[in-house]
């Protein structure tokens, strides 16, 4: 299979609406991404992040002291739960907000992406609300830039234009998609990864099946879509047992991230 040919420490640019940063130890292009954001004329960011996994896997290590290299101060967030609420994306906009952030840095698997996602969107509009946002009261046409250093081998959210913020009191969840939402910079470095557990390994390989499932047999599918679909099936059936029983394998890893990156571009 092509899998063989395939070198897992050359990091790789794969561009499509987002510009991602593949393969093992693609974690240093933080400081390309920092430096490109500096050109921008970003000097402050917001981070968003949940409770440890930034700090565990060491990602949070390198992407702080690209910031600090490339002169842009920071203000961190770290409060986000799975399943992220609305209140988390308020409190997370008005503290970025009041710092005067001008783009987003996501550490974190799907939550803590999709709630900077959102962030990004309540910069650009600092009038509305995410519970304005998760309930249409208005269409985002911008979002101030969102990079995304993605923790899991799942979601694909770190490549797509969707998020989800929950409603608590509503039981509502839904499904945020716009053009604006797509991360400017992602990076997915199988080496972040090696820290997941059995159980979340299968977790989230399932969440990139269940992903790929959704985007072959929806009304609006396309033939690419059932191509990507059918491909990432195939690479998580072949690699899951492995990550499983060597979370420490690089290469399991490395095409189970490919895996759920082309379920979430599907």
């Amino acid at each position: 299979m092509w899998e063989n040919q395939m070198d897992i420490n050359k990091v790789t640019e794969i561009r499509g609406k987002t510009t991602v940063y593949f393969g093992v130890r693609a974690i240093q292009k933080m400081n390309d991404i920092a430096a490109r954001l500096a050109k921008l004329g970003v000097s402050k960011i917001a981070v968003i992040t949940g409770k440890s996994s930034h700090i565990k896997t060491g990602a949070w290590a390198i992407a702080e002291q690209a910031l600090t290299k490339n002169k842009i101060e920071f203000v961190l967030y770290s409060r986000v739960t799975p399943n992220p609420t609305a209140d988390q994306v308020d409190e997370a906009a008005h503290l970025a907000r009041n710092f005067g952030a001008q783009a987003v840095l996501a550490i974190g698997g799907g939550s803590p992406i999709d709630a900077a996602k959102s962030v990004a969107v309540l910069l650009a509009y600092p009038d509305r609300t995410a519970r304005e946002l998760c309930e249409f009261q208005f269409t985002p046409e911008q979002a101030v830039p969102i990079i995304a250093i993605n923790l899991t081998h799942g979601t694909g959210t770190e490549v797509d234009w969707f998020a989800v913020v929950s409603i608590p009191e509503k039981e509502y969840k839904p499904a945020l998609a716009y053009d604006c939402l797509y991360p400017m910079f992602a990076i997915d470095d199988p080496s972040l990864m090696t820290m997941l557990p059995p159980d979340q390994t299968m977790y989230v390989s399932v969440d990139a099946v269940n992903h790929a499932i959704e985007a072959a047999t929806t009304n609006c599918t396309n033939p690419l879509a059932i191509h990507l679909a059918g491909e990432a099936i195939r690479l998580v059936a072949k690699y899951l047992p492995q990550a499983k029983n060597n979370p420490n394998d690089l290469t399991a890893r490395y095409f189970l991230l490919y895996a759920s990156m082309i379920a979430g571009m599907s």
